[in-house]
């Protein structure tokens, strides 16, 4: 190439190359400065989506992270809300939740409650009255709800899918065993309806969600547990009803609820003031304690992003982050952070073991764990380690089981006209064939396998619990409780959100508990430029991914998340501790 054309195209390349990098510091100069708040503003709060508990890791979640925020952020918007004395009111704003479970909106409910002790004002406006956005707007001084919207208070339901009758329609044999009554993750394939312990399970879930509602929201509404359950079997409501029956204090549009409030105030905008930091209110300052989030399905390796079932927390990765916290010796505590359904056994196991060997090499360095939504099964299993384990009253927590086997697909090739042939050396080497279920020596292999797994579960939960063995499987045995169920029995020890986890590591890390703390996230917060990097050099697998949380309803990532089976994201014949499947209104 002659040395003009060379010289040409090295300055194209370098003049494009300036323009990316001057439009990237532009970027992030946007992006990364703190707004300026006024001295008299209205803080105004839309909560919705699915409230991650880490910050999405690509660059369209980067730039619209403010509009999904992390069920983290929100509580920290509140809490400096509270101290900061140019917010003087709070508008609060339910859209609409896409995850079907409650714990996470219980924690933004306590944040409300705790705002309130300011006697700042907040209200709260909806725009669908749906049961969990009337849950957390119940928690403020006033309710409001748009005049052509209805209130969706209407009971707690749960539907499960059951997919036993496909099966035989196309020839699938749902080859799956399980330890424990009531490990009923694998009826979704074996059976064709509920089970009595399945159903039993259920109902009380159920039963206990709804009194934990009825009296929230009764305390809130100044009306009895009597009052409140007459009013739900009359729901939903029209308007006029719902105004009637005083469960909202009037019907108004946004804008003649932020108007009054408001007043000549400057309205504020959460994504705006999530940009605010902590620090430079006082708070997030002091001594330091880890929190290590687990978020997502537990899987081997490194966490990830599966477009069907959402965020994998990988064994490498969380052993990486404990490793980290331990070798920190600025670190007086450690808090787990856990909304998991569970996953792979071994994986848990490892996450354990890791946890165990922190707390050995660290003796003085409390541990507790913080459950969110979801803690069942592993995501129990992880907890195990921990001195003071703590819940909201609506987490699903235990499922202490085991499952595993294989769904065998021979009979839906030979319906096709195809047929699936093999060879093989060892007198079990085809036990995870998909062309016909297991033979009566292959079979004991894997309840062996099945039972010493869900034996050692029950022997740590015990020494966890410090109580026997005999008394954890008899509230073992695959069995999910609700949170404040958990407190009752045994398997968590408080009732409380992150905060409350993090007062608890605080008491026994000996640091008073009007001090301030700095919380250190693993993962920690990724800059604009290191997501840049995953993007171009391959890395970045959420923002194709997001396509699918992007397009597909929620219920269409349900059918998908069932229908693709409960192996998919682990190694073939691999025990799982995972939670079943459940489809909650």
């Amino acid at each position: 190439m002659p040395l003009r054309r060379r010289t040409i195209i090295v300055t194209l390349l370098g003049a494009a190359a300036a323009v990316l990098a001057s439009g990237l510091l532009l970027l992030y100069l946007l992006v990364g400065r703190g707004p300026a708040v006024p001295d008299d503003a209205m803080l105004v709060l839309r909560v919705g989506g699915d409230l991650p508990e880490v910050a999405p890791a690509d660059v369209v979640g980067y730039l619209r992270g403010a509009r999904a925020p992390t069920v983290g952020s929100i509580v920290e918007n509140l809490r400096k809300a509270k101290i900061d004395p140019r917010v003087k009111a709070v508008v609060l704003e339910p859209t609409g939740f896409d995850s079907p479970f409650w714990g996470k909106v219980q924690e933004i409910r306590d944040a409300v409650l705790d705002y309130r002790q300011s006697g700042k004002p907040i209200h709260a406006y909806l725009e669908y009255g749906g049961d969990r956005e009337y849950y957390l707007a119940s928690a403020a001084d006033k309710v409001f709800l748009m005049p052509s919207a209805a209130l969706d208070l209407q009971g707690v339901a749960t539907y499960e899918l059951f997919l036993r009758g496909t099966f035989d329609k196309i020839g699938a044999v749902p080859d799956l065993h399980h330890i424990g009554e009531y490990k009923t993750a694998t009826n979704t394939f074996t059976e064709k309806g509920f089970t009595p312990a399945h159903r039993e399970m259920d109902e009380s879930l159920n039963r206990d969600l709804y009194e934990q509602i009825v009296r929230d929201i009764g305390d809130s509404r100044r009306k009895s547990e009597a009052e409140m359950r007459r009013l739900i079997d009359q729901g939903p409501f029209l308007p006029e009803d719902a105004l009637t029956a005083g469960l909202v204090d009037d019907l108004a549009y946004e804008d003649e609820v932020t108007g009054p409030l408001g007043g000549e105030r400057a309205r504020l905008d959460g994504d705006d003031y999530s940009r605010v930091s902590a620090a430079s209110l006082g708070l997030a300052r002091g001594p330091r304690i880890a929190v290590i989030y687990l978020a997502g399905a537990i899987t081997n390796g490194r966490s990830g992003y599966d477009p069907i079932n959402g965020a994998t927390a990988g064994s490498e990765t969380l052993i990486g982050y404990i490793r980290s916290a331990t070798r920190d010796t600025s670190v007086r505590a450690i808090v787990l952070r856990i909304d998991s359904p569970g996953g792979s056994s071994v994986a848990s196991d490892a996450i354990w073991r890791e946890l165990t060997v922190a707390k050995r090499e660290r003796e003085n360095r409390p541990l507790i764990a913080s459950m969110s939504d979801l803690a069942a099964s592993g995501g129990y299993y992880v907890a195990m380690p921990a001195d003071v384990i703590v819940a909201q009253p609506s987490t699903l927590t235990g499922s202490i089981g085991i499952f595993g086997g294989k769904i065998v697909t021979g009979g839906v090739y030979a319906r096709l006209g195809a047929n699936i042939d093999s060879t093989s050396i060892g007198r079990n080497a085809e036990i995870d064939s998909p062309a016909r279920p297991y033979n009566a020596e292959e079979l004991k292999k894997v309840q062996e396998q099945l039972q010493a797994f869900y034996d050692q579960f029950v022997e740590k939960a015990a020494a966890s619990r410090h109580t026997t063995p005999e008394k954890i499987d008899a509230l073992a045995q695959g069995r999910v409780w609700t949170g404040r169920q958990a407190r009752q029995n045994g398997l968590v020890d408080q009732l409380g959100g992150l905060d409350a986890a993090v007062a608890v590591a605080k008491q026994r890390a000996g640091i008073p508990i009007e001090s301030p703390v700095e919380l250190v996230a693993y993962p920690p917060p990724r800059s604009l430029f290191d997501i840049l990097s995953d993007q171009f050099t391959g890395g970045g697998s959420a923002a194709v991914n997001a396509w699918a949380s992007e397009h597909l309803t929620r219920g269409e990532l349900d059918l998908l998340r069932t229908m693709r089976g409960p192996t998919a994201l682990f190694r073939r014949g691999e025990p799982l501790a995972l939670m079943p499947f459940r489809f909650l209104r």
